[in-house]
């Protein structure tokens, strides 16, 4: 009697821990303007489809919570010689379908990384060759030394070869050209979250993945996420419950969040810098009327729309107060920013703008298209609104055109933008990051000027910025990385705007660490 006595209370204690631990299992409802592009890991460098895919997919190493970096799929790396790491593999880890994982995958995906037309070949900018050494040991043969080579890799995720090749996804999605493959809309990772299912610009879920290596340190079981681009429905869905977690809060609706009782904001700065790009390649700028001729070459031109930009009111009225003017292309947490640096090339003055029109040879000005995304950046289409009335006024008579990011996208990765704004994210929080993608001249079968829109080529730039991947002296590199933005600067070859500050709202049960990469983690949130 008495074993059945305690028999039965055993029963009923699991049982009740079970439905404790039941409970506390939660699903995290998050909305954000714009959806993510694709769930193939290789083929979009875009914030959002990586703050997802880095749910699904792992590299070889990650960051902690302060951006350290620290083990995932290997356990250890040894410099061998300048030129040569070994990464040791984690042994026992397994695919979502349950494939095992090997140095075999690493091989394919590293090479599907640096192949094209994969998006991400950043990441792995400096790697030569991949070798398998056994089943749990990699080489990386580098192209030259690599003071930020972990850093990179953070974004170079691993896939599982024989899922690959069966589902005839061996090389990344060609984006820009509008490819589908399997790889586009199913996945098949080692990360913390399975892939449900995702309807473009509806829903996507992910389930808990339970044979996830590592333990996660919240209690999101689910995520469903909600792309919502009307910034008053995003609003009204929040305070009315219909979701936890809102990651881009429209600025004009958080006055009414902060009052709210059942409602919390999260802000940061984030390691963005909003900025505008112009087309410095072609000869004949279209639609401008100017026959023959493209104002934008002419650095007095980009002079006179930088100098025609009131920076300031776009803090205080576009923005209210959420940003930080920018002087330069790379935010304060990035390593090679300087407060120098971030001061402003020449001040607002829109007389100096029309002299300096007047002295290029435009004194009636010229027509202009300014592209911009209307659903990605905090106020896009409201910048970009400013943008094009203070162009005007000094004789630039611009047009403004919008789109959702997966169409804009497309035209500023295939040159067809005449002057664009763009947001662009720091991964490897180092300036070479920028520098690399954004201002060497573009070169289709690597990660120079991947998204060097307006296609500035410029030979001095170009040699720097190479010196700055394989320099391993620090004070050395510092030098070259200032001389670089500087450079940047001096020319007008872009015109940054500000900083973004990116706050998060959500309900007051939600507890996550606000990110300055504007990836939220559910691993390590906690929903009550």
């Amino acid at each position: 009697m008495k074993l059945r006595l305690n028999l039965s209370l055993g029963v009923v204690a699991l049982a009740a821990c079970m439905a404790v631990g039941a409970a506390q299992a939660a699903t995290m409802r998050w909305a954000g303007a714009n959806d993510i592009l694709t769930v193939d890991p290789h083929a979009q460098n875009h914030q959002t489809t990586h703050a997802f895919l880095q749910q699904i997919y792992e590299g070889l190493v990650r960051y902690d919570k302060n951006y350290q970096i620290q083990p995932a799929l290997a356990t250890k790396w040894t410099q061998i010689s300048p030129t040569q790491v070994r990464f040791e593999l984690r042994r026992g880890v397994k695919f979502h379908d349950g494939a095992p994982f090997t140095a075999d995958d690493v091989v394919f995906s590293i090479t599907r990384v640096m192949t094209p037309p994969s998006n991400m070949i950043s990441s792995v900018q400096s790697v030569k060759e991949v070798k398998k050494v056994d089943d749990f040991t990699v080489d990386l043969i580098l192209k030259g030394p690599n003071p930020v080579l972990l850093r990179e890799l953070t974004e170079a995720r691993i896939m599982n070869k024989a899922w690959a090749e069966k589902n005839n996804s061996v090389k990344a999605q060609d984006y820009a050209g509008k490819e589908e493959n399997f790889a586009s809309r199913n996945a098949n990772g080692t990360g913390p979250f399975m892939l449900v299912g995702w309807q473009p610009d509806v829903k996507l879920t992910l389930k808990k993945n339970p044979n996830w290596w590592d333990k996660p340190a919240g209690n999101v079981d689910e995520v469903v996420f909600t792309p919502i681009k009307s910034a008053a429905t995003r609003t009204a869905a929040l305070i009315s419950g219909q979701v936890d977690f809102v990651v881009d809060p429209p600025p004009q609706d958080l006055p009414r969040m902060k009052a709210s009782p059942d409602l919390k904001l999260v802000e940061g700065a984030e390691n963005r810098t909003i900025y505008l790009g112009l087309d410095q390649f072609r000869d004949e700028l279209p639609g401008a009327g100017t026959p023959g001729k493209n104002p934008l070459k002419d650095k007095r031109v980009r002079q006179a729309l930088y100098q025609a930009i009131d920076s300031a009111g776009i803090h205080s009225r576009t923005m209210r107060n959420l940003s930080v003017p920018a002087g330069t292309m790379v935010a304060p947490m990035v390593h090679g920013w300087t407060k120098q640096l971030d001061e402003r090339a020449s001040k607002y003055d829109v007389e100096a703008a029309k002299k300096l029109l007047a002295d290029a040879g435009y004194p009636q000005g010229f027509a202009l298209k300014l592209d911009c995304p209307n659903d990605r950046y905090v106020n896009d289409e409201a910048i970009c609104q400013a943008v094009t009335a203070m162009w005007t006024r000094i004789g630039v008579k611009t047009t403004l055109q919008t789109a959702p990011m997966s169409q804009f996208v497309s035209r500023v990765m295939n040159n067809d933008v005449n002057a664009y704004l763009f947001g662009w994210g720091v991964a490897t929080f180092d300036a070479l990051y920028t520098l690399d993608s954004l201002m060497s001249t573009k070169d289709g079968k690597t990660a120079a000027g991947v998204y060097n829109g307006g296609r500035i080529s410029d030979p001095k730039l170009d040699a720097t910025i190479n010196q700055i991947k394989v320099e391993m002296d620090a004070p050395k590199r510092d030098a070259l990385i200032n001389e670089a933005l500087q450079r940047v600067k001096d020319e007008y070859y872009y015109l940054p705007l500000h900083h973004q500050i990116r706050p998060w709202a959500m309900r007051k049960g939600v507890d996550t660490p606000h990110r300055a990469d504007d990836r939220p983690m559910p691993t390590w949130t906690t929903i009550n």
